[in-house]
């Protein structure tokens, strides 16, 4: 099978696919913890992702940078949040974690510079504000939920194109992002291409599954048969 482009893996992951299957393959090859915690969910009802990672290293901080503070980001608000945002490129996607769920990772001014950029969503290890700006805008947006409390003072980036990890799901630069209304997944480079195959192979046997238990096939016989469930 020839390897599919990021265009075509973008098309078959957000318009014939969904988690669930997917899921269920990376768990067949091996992949077994590449869900993300089931509280970073879709922001708005049907929005579906599929991107390559932007990971950004949050930290918490509790003041506005103490004049005997040593580090090079201590009076620099945001950190390199701005740069950060600044540096998505097409078809990438906002990863942010590091830092308590205490304040807001993203908002719609935000969303208004990543939609500029022609990026693919966001998803964010805490909460965002702005919400109905970000919904008004289409932009696809996971994340805990929404709180409106802003990150400066309380927050700062402090690296991004890194690798992160949430939940003990690493995610690195790159990485294929898909979520959708059931979770998100972090697939792995050297799976992608045998996730998606095998996912199209395991929808396709999961609709002959369902036409034969409509025409009334037992369960057991029909996971006989077919082999999925």
């Amino acid at each position: 099978m020839a390897a599919r482009t990021d265009a075509e893996l973008f098309e078959l992951l957000t318009t014939r696919l969904d988690t669930a299957v997917v899921g269920d393959v990376l768990d067949s090859q091996g992949f077994r913890h590449q869900f993300l915690p089931p509280h970073i969910r879709a922001l708005e009802k049907h929005m579906r992702l599929a991107g390559r990672a932007m990971p950004v290293l949050e930290a918490d901080v509790f003041d506005d940078g103490h004049e005997t503070a040593a580090g090079p980001l201590a009076r620099k608000k945001f950190g390199l949040m701005l740069e950060a945002l600044d540096d998505l490129r097409p078809d990438e996607v906002y990863v942010a974690t590091g830092a308590a769920p205490r304040f807001a990772l993203w908002g719609e001014l935000m969303t208004t510079r990543a939609t500029q950029l022609n990026a693919a969503g966001a998803v964010l290890d805490g909460y965002v504000r702005d919400a109905d700006g970000i919904a008004a805008l289409g932009f696809a947006t996971f994340c805990h939920g929404v709180y409106a409390q802003d990150q400066s003072p309380r927050g700062k980036v402090i690296d991004f194109r890194c690798a992160v990890e949430i939940a003990g799901v690493r995610i690195e630069p790159g990485t294929l992002i898909y979520g959708d209304d059931e979770g998100v997944l972090a697939i792995p480079k050297a799976a992608e291409q045998d996730a998606v195959a095998l996912a199209l192979e395991k929808a396709s046997a999961e609709d002959k599954v369902e036409r034969a238990i409509k025409n009334g096939m037992s369960a057991v016989d029909a996971f006989a048969k077919f082999g999925v469930m």
